[in-house]
């Protein structure tokens, strides 16, 4: 370890003449050109839905393609690295993506759309790995990742809400397909500095073969989580199994799931290895992500009710408002890198005060949900939003890192923890906040609507009175459902608070007797 800390940092890729000082700041340009890119930008889905046959699930649907391909890569990340050379990994990253964004543009077929946007989330993966591998040595000689991690959300988090900004900005000045036109640019920037400032450089003198891996199950997967995001996605809009092909769908994918399983069990070296599960914590981890996710899911489908229906905001000006989040992620982030990288204190707190941010916004959401307020009053309770998806965001991936020490078996749970995070938590999300705010508001229009009678309305109202009524009942319903989000987010923080408490975690926890530890720690010094 001391010979490590003491070798230099270095970036051999780079031509002897480039300036190291810059190097690192190049491939920090580099990344965040890859963060920005995307299959389907989110800022830009009203203006694609307004020129195009595409439907939101649609759109959403090619969202989740990308998010899958992200996901599905990672156990492939370093055998890639290992196996390839840096210009040709990023070339080719830059490459892929600049074509899917060149086909996302000049078609509306799903079945073309679908397999794109899944092929750009996997360059967009392996290009920002490459990078962030790179320069992992610049950001901290000790490779903790107490300070890497928040590092390297810092780049991630500013992308997610920046290029859903951009795109909203540039679709309502110039056009949607202005955004993949920019794009293929930056993408274009990327190869120029590979082939100009860079030279062909692996860190494996002798490079890793990719035999051996069960490419196939990974290919599996990757349908599985297409079919499951299907039934996710689509659900409400086909009133879920009362619809014939979404019980064939959801047949498929159990029968689906259960070979996938079998050849988990059955391969030698298997795409993911079940052992990982094993491992203390990563189960308790899984489930506070996949908890976490579904309450900050309140972003994307509650928060866009309210902004495009209730409010009738524009999407630039919904971007806009989005960017006061930034502020919560950069604090966010500073406590993670103060509480991680510098005093090393234990997680429970730092778990309670993420959810706590999300009790503050939805709480903030609850109380000022109405036409009346000025669109201003929402910033503060959007910087909790963004302050809670750092702050959780950071913690669990840290958590999981120090519950998996070993590296294969380490990207192997990341494929499953972004699985969740990323993935299957966000779309469950929005399946289940569309049936519930469809649940209720159907349920209180059936109550306030008993107040309107023929005698009560004039009748060359009615139109403004409806409206009016219906109006009030969705800010009603999202007030219902922003008041289940609060008593969950409450729960989960009072009940990482108690798990810090000595006395309740013994409660909890098999703590041995201290005699009984003193003897192990003795044996183990002998």
């Amino acid at each position: 370890m001391e010979n490590q800390k003491a070798m230099p940092f270095s970036m051999p890729m780079f031509r002897s003449w480039v300036p190291k000082r810059i190097q690192p700041w190049i491939y920090i340009a580099q990344v965040i050109c890859i963060q920005f890119s995307c299959g389907v930008y989110l800022g830009a889905m009203e203006a694609v839905r307004g020129t195009t046959a595409l439907q939101l699930e649609d759109l959403l649907m090619l969202l989740y393609a990308g998010l899958a391909g992200m996901a599905v890569w990672f156990p492939m990340l370093f055998r890639t690295k290992f196996r390839f050379t840096n210009q040709q990994l990023l070339i080719t990253s830059a490459v892929v993506i600049a074509v899917c964004n060149f086909i996302t543009m000049r078609t509306t077929n799903m079945a073309v759309l679908l397999p794109v946007c899944f092929l750009a989330g996997v360059a967009k993966i392996q290009g920002t790995f490459e990078c962030m591998s790179n320069i992992q040595l610049w950001m901290t000689p000790e490779r903790d990742f107490g300070i890497f991690f928040p590092i390297l959300h810092i780049i991630l988090l500013t992308a997610i809400t920046g290029s859903a900004w951009l795109a909203a900005v540039v679709a309502f000045h110039l056009s949607w397909q202005m955004m993949h036109v920019l794009t293929i640019g930056t993408m274009s920037f990327v190869v120029i500095v590979q082939l100009l400032l860079c030279q062909p450089w692996c860190p494996m003198p002798q490079r890793m073969p990719l035999k051996g891996i069960d490419i196939s199950t990974g290919l599996l997967i990757s349908l599985l989580m297409l079919m499951i995001s299907y039934i996710l996605v689509y659900g409400d809009r086909l009133m879920w199994f009362f619809s014939p092909t979404l019980r064939w769908v959801l047949a498929g994918s159990l029968i689906l799931l259960a070979f996938i399983m079998y050849r988990l069990k059955t391969v030698e070296q298997p795409y993911i290895s079940l052992d990982i599960f094993k491992y203390k914590n990563v189960l308790a981890i899984l489930f506070v992500t996949a908890v976490a996710e579904l309450l900050l899911g309140a972003e994307h489908t509650l928060e866009e009710i309210y902004w495009t229906e209730v409010r009738g905001l524009e999407e630039h000006t919904k971007g806009a408002l989005c960017l006061w989040s930034f502020p919560g992620v950069y604090v966010g982030v500073l406590i993670t890198l103060y509480w991680l990288g510098h005093a090393r204190w234990k997680v429970w707190k730092l778990f309670a005060i993420g959810f706590g941010c999300i009790l503050v916004y939805s709480m903030w959401m609850y109380f000022y949900l109405d036409v009346n307020v000025p669109i201003e009053q929402y910033r503060l309770g959007l910087a909790f939003r963004g302050c809670a998806y750092a702050i959780l965001a950071v913690s669990l991936m840290w958590s999981l890192h120090e519950s998996v020490h070993d590296l294969q078996h380490f990207f192997m749970a990341l494929f499953i923890f972004n699985v969740i995070h990323m993935y299957l938590a966000g779309a469950s999300g929005y399946g289940l906040y569309t049936t519930l705010f469809k649940h209720f508001m159907a349920d209180n229009m059936a109550r306030y609507g008993d107040y309107l009678t023929l005698t009560s309305i004039q009748p060359s109202a009615v139109s403004i009175q409806l409206s009016a009524l219906s109006e009030s009942v969705m800010g009603v319903t999202l007030k219902q459902i922003f008041g289940q989000i609060i008593w969950v987010s409450g729960f989960m923080t009072f009940a990482f608070l108690l798990l810090d408490i000595p006395r309740v975690r013994t409660g909890i926890e098999k703590v041995p007797y201290w005699p009984v530890y003193g003897i192990k720690m003795l044996a183990r010094m002998r």
